[in-house]
């Protein structure tokens, strides 16, 4: 009874440290500047070229 009570301790406690460190993965801090100025940003005048559509793997599965 006292051994199985230990090992479901442990495992618990095993589990709890893994979540709480795997939680705190990330980057803390400001969001990353954007690429282009602001003034152009916004702009309308220009068109985008059409990609092409590329097939993937997982798209028969979908």
């Amino acid at each position: 009874m006292v051994n199985s009570l230990k090992r479901t301790t442990l495992t618990l406690s095993l589990v709890l440290a893994a979540s709480l460190a795997l939680s705190a993965c990330g980057r803390k801090g400001d969001l990353d500047p954007p690429s282009t100025p602001v003034d152009q940003q916004n702009k309308r005048d220009s068109k985008a070229a059409p990609v092409a559509d590329k097939p993937f793997l997982l798209d028969p599965l979908l």
